[in-house]
């Protein structure tokens, strides 16, 4: 058995739930063998990603025998003289590499999970994002919709939503934009806002769920401390990111500073960031399969998450089968914790068959392979235009420590 062809798509999820684009990949075996993957971030156009993603294939994994992951990992990860973490680079191979675990799979008659360990876990906690009802199809919320991300009352209201469908974690971010400055010193209008949502989900929600505190890199380490302390009172799982990706003994200074657990990794890549982040204290890493470097790196990953008592979350702002790919990834890691789930229509629209959840728990697939299949027409329906938004945005505006604004994260 040899990998063969590829075929490569980008959509655009209507909402803008889960990125503002999807790259889907389809690798067909020499036998007829299909598998699905789907790369992560890849900060370019998404028709520049597929070619991307075509021309690693054809360099370094066209007539390969699937079973031999390792050399495909160590030809991308060495790609024109790197060999170091290359978060573009990996985020291209990943995609490519699920696939090839799916042709594995199917090739075997198994679950994917089956092929990494078995499956440890029956079923899978997860937890989702605060997303607001009414948006625009650039994720926006219209302008009638409650503001989760910036109003306590509002995020309470849905959290409580959240947690009587069977949700035990909810996840919200409204600490202030996504800054492309890098780390900056939150104002006290920002600090009095995160502590109210906090607190206002805590009331609503009680111990019946655990609040999961999302920021992405904005912060300074003496920022990311001072809110800590605030949080503090309302137990949260988790810290998330609270600076920037590239400043990693910052990190281990924060989670020495607080007792919430901190977590991160969405922007990171390959087992070498990872160990970085556990070597800084961090006991909740948070690797994104669409960017990560793939399964079998991700199960690297966790393995050597355990040999520092700590966990894995992955994460997951993409559609379908990156999601199918992490789940099975979790199912078979014992230091598992909890997974970010995206519900919409469109996610289920684009696969024949979707993922099974049960009471805020996904269940094991038990089909071969992913345990899902495309809906190619579904991506065909909802093109993606060259030269449109990436897949996700950073606020371009420079921001100072009295920012009182509500903005964009892209304006």
């Amino acid at each position: 058995m040899k990998l063969k062809d590829i075929k490569t798509y980008v959509t655009v999820p209507p909402t803008g739930i889960g990125g503002s684009f999807w790259v889907i990949v389809k690798i067909t075996t020499d036998d007829g063998i299909e598998g699905i993957g789907e790369c992560y971030g890849i900060p370019v156009s998404g028709d520049i990603a597929c070619r991307m993603v075509e021309d690693t294939f054809a360099r370094f994994v066209a007539g390969e025998d699937p079973h031999n992951v390792e050399t495909l990992f160590r030809r991308v990860y060495s790609a024109g003289f790197t060999q170091r973490p290359d978060i573009s680079m990996m985020g291209v191979f990943s995609g490519i590499e699920i696939a090839v675990w799916d042709i594995l799979g199917k090739a075997a008659g198994q679950p994917v999970y089956n092929l990494l360990g078995g499956k440890f876990h029956e079923r899978l906690r997860t937890y989702t994002y605060l997303y607001p009802k009414n948006v625009r199809p650039d994720g926006r919320p219209e302008a009638d919709a409650e503001d989760v991300y910036h109003d306590g009352d509002a995020a309470a209201k849905a959290a409580l939503e959240y947690v009587e469908m069977g949700f035990t974690a909810v996840k919200q971010d409204p600490a202030g934009p996504y800054g492309m400055q890098g780390g900056r010193e939150l104002s006290l209008h920002e600090l009095a806002r995160s502590e109210y949502n906090v607190k206002c989900i805590r009331e609503a929600v009680g111990d019946r769920a655990d609040i999961l505190f999302g920021t992405h890199g904005q912060m300074t380490t003496s920022s990311a401390i001072r809110l800590a302390v605030r949080l503090e009172p309302y137990d949260p799982l988790w810290f998330e990111e609270p600076c920037p990706p590239d400043q990693m003994d910052a990190l281990g200074t924060i989670a020495g500073a607080t007792s919430i657990p901190i977590a991160t990794g969405e922007r990171l890549t390959t087992k070498i960031e990872f160990h970085k982040a556990l070597q800084a204290g961090v006991p909740i890493l948070q690797p994104d399969i669409g960017r990560s470097g793939g399964i079998w790196e991700t199960k690297k990953i966790a393995v050597l998450a355990e040999l520092y008592n700590a966990q894995i979350a992955p994460h997951i702002y993409c559609g379908p089968i990156a999601h199918a790919a992490a789940a099975h990834v979790a199912l078979s890691c014992p230091n598992f914790l909890i997974l970010e789930t995206i519900q919409t229509d469109f996610h289920d629209a684009v696969v024949t068959r979707p993922l099974v959840w049960e009471d805020g728990y996904l269940l094991a697939p038990e089909e071969p392979g992913l345990g899902i299949e495309l809906n190619e027409q579904a991506l065909l329906d909802n093109p993606y235009t060259s030269g449109g938004r990436l897949h996700l945005e950073m606020c371009q505006t420079p921001l100072s420590s009295a920012n009182t604004r509500i903005i964009t994260d892209i304006e």
